[in-house]
């Protein structure tokens, strides 16, 4: 056996656990949640800013298309879709180390629970607007106010905790 595949078959690897597995599977829950959440909430807040529905969603596509996606104020896939997907999976991949934490956690009370999803919408928000190089931010500062866009992350903290709540009534939770 070559020595590179011996050496493969020998590496300790994360497992995959049912604990990690539950994880996962609350997250894609708690994820999507907060992604449609936090989208209403860009439809509403762009609407009440006299701006199309749509361009939050679009805006967000800006890290393919540049800032000039934020103008598109009707749907299409390249946009929209693109935008949409972009956000959907950036909501989920902040559900995961929330859902993470409430693994350590479980079985807190909703004021806890509420609290711990602010927090981490709130260090979505640093990383997506403080952290990240400008082309990979969500792209709402293009289309929304900053009172805007800190309610749409109230919406995305919001989403976690109904998504969280959600996903301990419809998954079992491993001992």
């Amino acid at each position: 056996m070559p020595a590179v595949k011996r050496i493969m078959l020998n590496m300790d690897l994360p497992r995959v656990n049912e604990r990690n597995l539950h994880v996962l599977r609350a997250s894609l829950v708690s994820g999507t949640i907060a992604s449609l959440a936090s989208t209403a909430a860009l439809v509403l807040l762009a609407k009440a800013q006299k701006k199309s529905a749509l361009q939050p969603l679009n805006a967000t596509s800006h890290w393919l298309h540049g800032a000039k996606a934020a103008e598109r104020d009707t749907a299409d896939v390249a946009h929209t879709a693109v935008g949409y997907a972009t956000h959907h999976a950036s909501a989920i991949f902040w559900a995961l180390p929330f859902q993470a934490w409430l693994a350590l956690r479980p079985n807190r009370a909703s004021s806890a629970l509420l609290r711990d999803a602010a927090v981490m919408s709130a260090i979505a928000a640093a990383v997506d607007y403080g952290v990240v190089p400008k082309r990979l931010t969500p792209g709402w500062e293009l289309v929304l106010s900053k009172t805007s866009m800190f309610a749409a992350y109230g919406a995305l903290a919001i989403g976690l905790f109904a998504g969280a709540r959600l996903a301990e009534g419809l998954l079992h939770r491993p001992e």
